[in-house]
């Protein structure tokens, strides 16, 4: 069988996993919704949710409204986990690079070892991953320096239950009440803290250890083993990606005006001045995921180093003309 043969089958088998996955997946959504709805008719379940809302109670001193930086934040986190998925599918492609960089050790950061050489996609992977730390770090330093943290960091054991009392509502597909201006519902709570304090530095610690940044020798050397951060990096990063999924669709289903306006525009109103900022950012987004090439980039990673590029590949026998050569 030929190698174009077997990408081909390799392609429908492929295919038909995801068919099956997406069909396995709204079946399980219908049989959830069905249980949460037939909960909801029980008198004991729908005197919790009047008990429990959805909404935790803030502190007194907590801030009213959604600052300017955070609708910035939004855009370059989204901007950069689009181009971290973009990058990240090409490495996983295991695709032979098409150029090789090295670090000029003549600037900073200056090392007594020699650098080692990146595959292209490899050093484009780690910039934009670079670049989303450094926002990750302002946000949380923005923070806690605004009091903001006290939105998304739980400070009452009753965010528990209003929380499970958030989520019987969105699957009995009842919306609790949206007044994110103010406060968010226990699940968001949860969510966000989830992601910001826990699945955000995973991710970081695990890319870190598969990067050519972590020593090869020291005490740090042996603190996470590759064979760990791999098993842990790749569902941590799918994981945020279902995160923005389920994070993207509430948005829209639940007030989709007033939610981009508080997102993107850090306004309480309900106009047409979000979604405009927001449909921007998303051309913003695909125009990134076309150019994030990594031969496109080929000059700025060669203001940073040392690059070569390499001769393309040889074709397979079943790409090559019989009779000899061509024309």
């Amino acid at each position: 069988m030929s190698d174009p043969t077997i990408r081909t089958a390799l392609a429908r088998v492929s295919w038909k996993r995801a068919a099956w996955a997406a069909a396995a997946a709204v079946l399980g959504l219908l049989v959830v919704v069905v249980v949460a709805k037939l909960l909801r008719t029980v008198p004991a379940v729908e005197a919790f949710v009047d008990e429990y809302p959805g909404e935790a109670p803030l502190p007194e001193w907590a801030p009213v409204g959604i600052p300017a930086w955070v609708g910035w934040q939004h855009f370059f986190n989204a901007f950069l986990m689009v181009m971290l998925v973009r990058t990240g599918l090409i490495l996983r492609s295991k695709q032979r690079p098409s150029a090789f960089w090295t670090r000029d050790n003549a600037r900073w950061p200056r090392t007594e070892r020699a650098p080692r050489r990146l595959g292209i996609s490899l050093w484009l992977h780690l910039w934009v991953e670079a670049f989303w730390v450094v926002n990750g770090v302002l946000y949380v330093v923005l923070l806690f320096a605004t009091g903001q943290w006290v939105r998304i960091v739980p400070t009452d054991w009753s965010i528990v239950p209003n929380a499970i009392s958030a989520a019987l509502q969105y699957a009995s597909l009842d919306w609790p009440t949206e007044t994110a201006w103010v406060v968010y519902n226990g699940l968001q709570v949860l969510s966000y803290f989830a992601v910001v304090f826990i699945a955000a530095p995973l991710a970081i610690l695990t890319g870190v250890r598969l990067s050519p940044v972590w020593p090869a020798e020291g005490r740090i050397a042996g603190v996470l083993s590759e064979k760990s951060a791999r098993a842990l990096h790749f569902p941590t990063m799918l994981f945020l990606l279902a995160f923005t999924f389920v994070h993207v669709v509430l948005v829209f289903s639940t007030g989709v005006l007033a939610n981009l306006n508080a997102m993107y525009a850090a306004r309480d109103a309900d106009d047409w001045v979000g979604l405009a900022i927001f449909a921007v950012s998303v051309g913003v987004m695909a125009i990134g995921w076309v150019l994030a090439r990594p031969l496109m980039l080929l000059p700025v990673a060669e203001r940073t180093g040392q690059v070569r590029r390499m001769p393309p590949a040889p074709p397979s026998p079943a790409q090559r003309p019989v009779g000899g050569k061509a024309g």
